[in-house]
């Protein structure tokens, strides 16, 4: 049932106090009409809540712009939304089309830095978010008392003689919710085992990534990716004002799990208005996703901070191959990865959860 303005109300009696669910919550389709962005199609949500995001359907269904109650929850690039046929696949060319956004998709066969693994040239973190979506259906509907809101649609990685991967995905949210999940399954309809590699770009900022904003994670251990990262290893979770020449640090981390194999890591500022308190969160399992990679750039203008689930590190394939990490799917093979990603919207919420971290460490 959901909760709205601060009452709970039925499936019923809210029926009798508007004429279309769009007044209250929805999700629509259009396309952008300027600059690179042209031709790019998108599915805009709100929850009734304050929170809205836009989809990009044909940027491997991620998340663009996201919102809670005017407030930004993500770090837009200075690159902006451009469609899909400006992708640079070579080298750092990913960066030229790099959006940023809640959520960037990064995978499927190959994620992390430019290399040459086994005789192939890999660009930085792969093809899915240049890939526009097929099959997509956008819609809302009630179950008993929950009015649930979503897309889907398939997004096909695949070459003649080579890989062919379909990612299948579905973004739903409800009526009265802070929050929104993804459901991915990834299937290999080809015939040959191949790599896979998957990672979940989801890049905060301002306002949540401020001054005396901080990660909350359960993190047994946190592994500096370079020297760079080791130069401020022990303030890995702490964040600063930006600063000129920044240069971006990147930490591996260990998280414990609960019971039931599921984690969860959070940005939160403890400052925003006035000390309300503000953050934003991600779940997902471990099984599925067994690395959190912290990417942490105080820079001007690149001001951002990185949580990102993933199957691998983000060295490039090559080192992931070399060290046994690398993950494959046979020929039929599938997998399946499920976040929760929402809104710690006062200090109770920061604190409920900073205490849900604290119990998992055992402390």
């Amino acid at each position: 049932m959901p909760k709205l303005f601060g009452k709970q109300f039925s499936k019923d009696e809210l029926r009798t106090h508007v004429g279309s669910m769009e007044q209250l919550a929805g999700v629509r389709a259009g396309v952008l009409a300027d600059g690179r962005a042209a031709g790019t199609r998108v599915a805009d949500f709100w929850t009734g809540t304050g929170l809205e995001f836009s989809v990009l359907l044909d940027r491997g269904m991620d998340i663009s712009a996201a919102r809670w109650q005017g407030k930004s929850l993500c770090w837009m690039s200075s690159a902006g939304v451009a469609h899909p046929a400006y992708y640079e696949p070579e080298g750092l060319g990913w960066l030229r089309t790099f959006g940023g956004g809640l959520v960037t998709t990064c995978g499927l066969t190959y994620a992390g830095a430019p290399t040459v693994d086994q005789g192939e040239e890999l660009g930085l973190h792969g093809r899915v978010s240049h890939l526009p979506a097929d099959s997509v259906h956008l819609d809302a509907e009630w179950d008993g008392d929950d009015y649930v809101i979503w897309a889907s649609g398939k997004v096909r990685e695949a070459r003649v003689f080579g890989e062919n991967i379909v990612l299948s995905r579905k973004i739903f949210t409800r009526l009265g919710e802070n929050r929104f999940w993804i459901h991915d399954r990834v299937e290999n309809e080809g015939y040959q085992t191949t790599e896979h590699m998957l990672l979940y770009h989801i890049n905060l900022g301002f306002p949540v990534v401020d001054e005396g904003s901080v990660l909350l994670a359960p993190s047994r251990s946190v592994q500096p990716r370079d020297a760079e990262a080791e130069k401020e290893r022990e303030a890995y979770a702490e964040f600063h004002a930006p600063r000129p020449g920044y240069q971006e640090k990147v930490y591996y981390h260990d998280l414990a799990a609960g019971a039931d194999g599921m984690v969860s890591a959070a940005v939160v500022n403890r400052d925003t208005d006035a000390g309300t308190g503000f953050g934003v969160y991600v779940a997902y399992s471990r099984n599925e996703l067994p690395y959190l990679v912290e990417w942490k750039m105080m820079g001007q203008g690149t001001y951002v901070v990185g949580m990102e689930p993933s199957n691998c590190l983000v060295g490039g394939r090559d080192q992931e191959r070399a060290a046994g990490r690398l993950q494959f799917l046979e020929p039929g093979e599938c997998r399946e990865y499920r976040l929760e990603i929402g809104v710690l919207s006062s200090l109770l919420e920061i604190t409920a959860f900073e205490e849900q971290v604290q119990a998992l460490l055992g402390k």
